[in-house]
């Protein structure tokens, strides 16, 4: 697998669009994660998932950003925050 690098410029699908809207996360927010990613994980070939951890109400929310890191431009398949970062946060 290809090594995954922070994203600039970047499509996103009609669905993580609807996702945002109904999860009420912004762009700005799925801007600031693919941007400065706190991990990033492959989670099969082509497709990473980028999270960032957020003082966001108790307790801290994370926020997982799925991407299609194998197109010109990535392409962001969906997104959504939880508040179960022990569940998918990746201590080293």
């Amino acid at each position: 697998m290809r090594p995954v690098h922070p994203v600039s410029h970047y499509h996103i699908t009609e669905h993580a669009r609807n996702e945002m809207v109904r999860r009420q996360i912004s762009e700005s927010e799925v801007a600031s994660v693919l941007s400065a990613p706190e991990q990033v994980e492959m989670v099969n070939e082509g497709r990473a998932v980028y999270q960032s951890r957020f003082q966001i109400g108790d307790p801290p929310k994370t926020f997982r950003v799925f991407v299609d890191v194998d197109r010109t431009p990535p392409v962001v398949v969906t997104v959504y925050r939880t508040s179960k970062v022990s569940k998918y946060w990746r201590t080293e």
